[in-house]
């Protein structure tokens, strides 16, 4: 068997705690047993596209009813899964470490996906600060003096940590000069590591799954599932996997995802930005009906939201899994007036989540939690969940989930300008390895920049005329806006924050990725190469 290879810009500290001779081996018979069908699977995507750009299409798969119409259920939940009425997610730095495993929610997604910047540091810092959590040994003072520290092991979130997509490489860890998929190497060092640790605590190797857009995608990370317990004696059924679904091809394969993933599944979220990139970036060539408008204005009230959130909850209930609500973004602010209105929002949206259906919900802060479970307590009251609500009343069909021009809202230049003034704002950060951002008031992942690219690019090639300005959007437009609004940022942070920043290298980015003829799959595969 080949060896993995490690070519790192540098050594860090610990980092052989890490990358043991062990653990790289794990990896190495990873990769070499499940890349190949990964990159079939890829391939399998870039056709599926191209169908659906023929067709202007999607309908549920008629190859699998007989899944749909089966008999059976998901595993039931471990004892650490059951109730999850408040998650909060954010990247596996060490203070975000502890201060979500500390915040009261029931679960920490810890995310080495959207809400991580993939650097050197942060693939290798994060696996070391989730191993040492699990181990009561992260304590530590920050520069200004603060010191933190765990609660009680009965206090602390269960951690389900959130491996890159299928998509993304680690171009650091390579086999035979091919570098590993960033899937397999965050997986297989975070279960290498801490299956058994988990399991002596109570709790288990708990996993998200992001950016699945098809249940043959589930079917290959349960066969890495299969293998892991197998190779290091860890029990069959160890492992849980809640899968988002926040690709449109994803949302017409719930129960066939939920299928393959059966015995290790927990449930389903419904992931807001993504679900809409993913619209966009498959219905591209589908014209005005496919327009979407405004980011801020595409609520989960919408028609076609509504479709895919309730079909979610029926989906989940049916088979015995959790349904999980979408991310409460609002990050606290100094402002009492602002919190008073963002509060009464997260309030109303949780609200609807949980008379929906749904059996818990996410958050982006600490200070959301109290929100967010009074909104779950007064609907769950001593349940740990809703399962029990099956939502047979809810009957989605293909054009309900399509119907992306029944927002009544209108593509807006001040939706062109936010839409630079965020990708902008978010690609700065992440190139200078900060995943997870906060920008105005909200916090922000890779998803955030997606929709704010994908959204010009859309806007450009379906030559959209604005609704407050009646011009028409074209990449002249789009350079003329997005000019002065760098301006506006130049002069917010100053001259020589803004060249140490590195604010024009994002900005060039996003208008590249944003005027470019052809249109890139994921932002992050270009942006990789310009991370150190």
């Amino acid at each position: 068997m080949s060896a993995v290879s490690v070519e790192a810009p540098k050594i860090l500290p610990r980092q052989e705690e890490v990358l043991t001779e062990e653990a790289l081996a794990f990896l190495a018979e990873l990769h070499e047993l499940f890349t190949p069908r990964r990159d079939e699977l890829l391939l399998a995507r870039a056709r599926r596209r191209r169908e659906i750009a023929e067709t202007g299409r999607l309908d549920f798969l008629p190859d699998t009813a007989h899944i749909r119409e089966g008999e059976w259920r998901v595993a039931p939940a471990p004892p650490a899964l059951q109730d999850r009425r408040v998650e909060i997610t954010g990247p596996t730095d060490r203070k975000m470490t502890v201060n979500a495993l500390n915040s009261g929610a029931r679960v920490w997604l810890a995310d080495f996906e959207d809400a991580s910047s993939p650097t050197w540091e942060n693939v290798i810092g994060g696996q070391l600060n989730l191993a040492d959590a699990f181990r009561r040994r992260i304590d530590f003072t920050d520069e200004r003096g603060k010191h933190y520290a765990l609660r009680p092991d009965a206090e602390l979130a269960t951690a389900v940590m959130r491996p890159r997509g299928w998509h993304l490489d680690e171009r650091h860890l390579k086999v035979g000069g091919r570098a590993v998929p960033g899937a397999l190497v965050d997986f297989g060092l975070y279960f290498f590591h801490n299956a058994r640790r988990l399991r002596e605590i109570g709790k288990g190797p708990y996993f998200y799954l992001a950016k699945l857009e098809s249940h043959h995608e589930a079917r290959l990370w349960n066969d890495v599932f299969v293998f892991a317990q197998r190779a290091l004696g860890v029990p069959q059924g160890t492992v849980r996997a809640t899968v988002l679904i926040e690709t449109i091809t994803a949302a017409f394969e719930m129960e066939e995802i939920l299928y393959e993933l059966r015995e290790h599944a927990s449930g389903l979220n419904a992931g807001r930005w993504d679900y809409l990139f993913s619209i966009v970036k498959n219905f591209r060539d589908g014209g005005e009906k496919f327009v979407l408008p405004d980011r801020n204005s595409v609520t989960m009230t919408a028609p076609f939201m509504r479709a895919y959130t309730e079909l979610l909850v029926r989906t989940c209930h049916k088979r015995g899994a959790h349904a999980i609500g979408g991310m409460a973004a609002f990050i606290p602010s100094r402002d009492a007036k602002v919190n008073t209105l963002a509060f009464q929002r997260v309030k109303s949206d949780k609200d609807r989540e949980a008379g929906d259906g749904f059996d818990g919900s996410w958050v982006a802060h600490p200070g959301l939690v109290p929100v967010a479970r009074e909104s779950f307590d007064a609907v769950l009251g001593e349940r740990p969940h809703q399962k029990d609500r099956l939502r047979e009343d809810v009957h989605v069909t293909a054009d309900e989930l399509l119907a992306v021009d029944t927002t009544g809202a209108r593509p807006t230049c001040d939706g062109l300008r936010n839409a630079i003034q965020v990708g902008t704002r978010y690609l700065q950060s992440w190139l200078a390895g900060r995943g997870a951002v906060a920008v105005f008031n909200l916090m922000e992942d890779v998803a955030t920049a997606e929709i704010s690219r994908s959204q010009i690019w859309q806007w450009i090639n379906a030559e959209v005329v604005l609704a407050d300005t009646g011009e028409r959007v074209t990449r002249d437009l789009v350079r003329r806006v997005a000019a002065d609004q760098l301006v506006v940022i130049r002069d917010e942070v100053g001259e020589d924050a803004f060249v140490s920043g590195d604010w024009q290298r994002a900005f060039d980015l996003l208008l590249h990725l944003s005027l470019e003829e052809d249109y890139v799959d994921f932002l992050t595969l270009p942006a990789y190469d310009l991370l150190p």
